[in-house]
């Protein structure tokens, strides 16, 4: 801080950069401490989820459809937390991320619920479903692809036995991709868009 002519002060703000240039030598910092290398099975999996999250973001900018968007805005700050989760290397910090983060029975109950209100529009499926259709519809099933590579990498970090994944990580992702897939089948039929069947 310092004093103005005027007598006011000036309170300098540091800005944060977007460059830091620790990484440069293929290595990047987890939350709470402690370094690993950028394609460690932890980065992995917070990776795919973060890219998961950037998809869902790109879904929601395409064709907006208020009810569907209403649906995945809470997930992408779900998202959020989970990505931190997955880069919190020490236990109790993982427990203050969950709590932070809400995600719980509970959050998993409102994903059904969501997966039961869009089938209860839905004819029922009877055979394999072409992804395609609507812009919005096809950006909603590679997010849901992207959901399950996400899961395949946290179960894989879960395998790798370094790192204590919570279950209901993986319940959440599953749970998800379910819902991607009905959300993306919901947006063709409100477009009044055909699917095509395998």
């Amino acid at each position: 801080m310092r004093r103005l002519p005027s007598g006011r002060l000036r309170v300098y703000i540091p800005v944060m950069r977007i460059y830091t240039r620790t990484g440069d030598r293929g290595d990047t910092g987890l939350f709470g401490g402690g370094r690993v290398p950028k394609d460690h099975p932890r980065v992995e999996a917070y990776g795919e989820v973060d890219e998961l999250n950037a998809v869902i973001g790109l879904a929601r900018s395409i064709e907006m459809m208020p009810r569907i968007d209403e649906v995945l805005a809470p997930i992408q700050r779900d998202l959020f937390s989970l990505g931190a989760l997955l880069a919190t290397p020490h236990p109790d910090k993982v427990r203050q991320q969950l709590e932070k983060a809400r995600i719980d029975d509970d959050r998993i109950a409102q994903l059904e619920r969501a997966i039961d209100d869009a089938e209860a529009e839905l004819e029922p499926l009877t055979s394999f479903i072409l992804p395609g259709g609507t812009p919005k519809a096809a950006a909603l099933h590679v997010a849901r692809t992207v959901c399950r590579r996400a899961e395949r990498r946290v179960i894989a970090l879960q395998h790798d036995g370094s790192v204590e994944i919570p279950p209901i990580v993986v319940r959440y992702l599953n749970r998800l991709s379910d819902l991607l897939f009905v959300l993306a089948r919901l947006a063709n039929r409100r477009a009044g868009a055909a699917e095509v069947t395998w």
